[in-house]
């Protein structure tokens, strides 16, 4: 017997690993998340610049808040390795499934967009991808030397997954020089069983501080979600064991639930405890700290990158 599955009139859902899950609470969000819909002349020129060249964008994938201040400037985040990831965390709204294969072309199109949109900072990040034996790393090299050879000017961020159990994958990206390497280690240890569970804290911890040995001078940074249900103490502790991993710079900001089969917000963190949790984070001894209801990893990328290396420069 045949079975034949209507995928044209019944497409794949973009999460089906939370198909079958009951809808979580959602709660209304407070004024100071709201943002105005993108609607500038600047946000359809980045929109069609990515369609022409083919490219994936983490502002679209994942549903940023800040897409339209973003694009309106013509600062977009790449996301390279295609648009379906290998993970399922409970908090990402990038469609999740088996991946195709790697676009060999893609690190030239990368670096054509950025030439095209004149950046001078670069955010380059991507989906997981479990079914490669480096994870993408060389991919993600060849992305950086790309844009190095058609943009020498221009600096560059990568934003990676893990590389767990890729032995010799991390070397691979630090290897090519990016300015800022980025890992997010996304929330407290507590919470990834439900909110991270293929991925592991303290090797994402040993990542970045693994960059640190290869690179002592490259910048490093990683970013926390708050309103997760974790407590204040947990932050606090995460911001102590990115310091002693050497992480120059950290970001913090509000959980926001893509749609009611994500992970829910447990709460609405004012913009006051930001203010409180960045004063810590800088007694702590990062040299630059986000923190805000609508900061994101790249969200003024480039700007915080100047005042990066002009803390750095003032510490020497």
């Amino acid at each position: 017997m045949a079975v034949v599955i209507n995928l044209i009139n019944n497409p794949r859902p973009r999460h089906p690993e939370k198909a079958h899950k009951p809808d979580s609470a959602a709660q209304k969000k407070p004024d100071w998340i709201r943002v105005k819909a993108p609607v500038s002349p600047g946000y359809f020129v980045t929109q069609k610049l990515m369609r022409d060249n083919g490219l994936h964008t983490v502002c679209e994938e994942a549903g940023c808040p800040n897409i339209g201040e973003c694009w309106e400037k013509k600062h977009a985040t790449f996301m390279i390795m295609g648009d379906t990831c290998t993970r399922a965390c409970s908090f990402c709204n990038v469609k999740t499934g088996l991946p195709g294969a790697l676009d060999p072309s893609e690190p030239e199109r990368v670096a054509d967009a950025t030439a095209k949109l004149g950046l001078a900072h670069i955010v380059v990040t991507s989906v997981d991808r479990d079914d490669l034996a480096d994870g993408g790393a060389k991919h993600f090299a060849d992305t950086i030397r790309a844009i190095r050879t058609r943009c020498p000017q221009t600096t560059i961020e990568v934003l990676t997954p893990d590389f767990l159990r890729k032995d010799g994958a991390l070397d691979l990206v630090v290897e090519a020089r990016p300015d800022v390497f980025n890992h997010n280690l996304e929330t407290v240890p507590s919470l990834y069983v439900t909110v991270r569970p293929g991925a592991r804290y303290f090797h994402s911890l040993r990542l970045l501080q693994r960059v640190k040995e290869l690179d002592p001078a490259m910048f490093t940074k990683s970013g926390i979600m708050v309103g997760l249900g974790e407590e204040r103490n947990e932050v606090l502790q995460v911001m102590d064991d990115l310091r002693s991993a050497g992480v120059d710079f950290l970001t913090v900001g509000q959980y926001l639930q893509p749609t009611r089969k994500h992970h829910e917000v447990k709460r609405f963190v004012p913009p006051g405890e930001f203010k409180a949790l960045e004063t810590i984070a800088y007694s702590k001894g990062f040299l630059m700290v986000a923190a805000s209801p609508l900061t994101r990893s790249s969200h003024h990328a480039g700007e915080d990158f100047a005042r990066l290396r002009a803390a750095r420069a003032g510490t020497l």
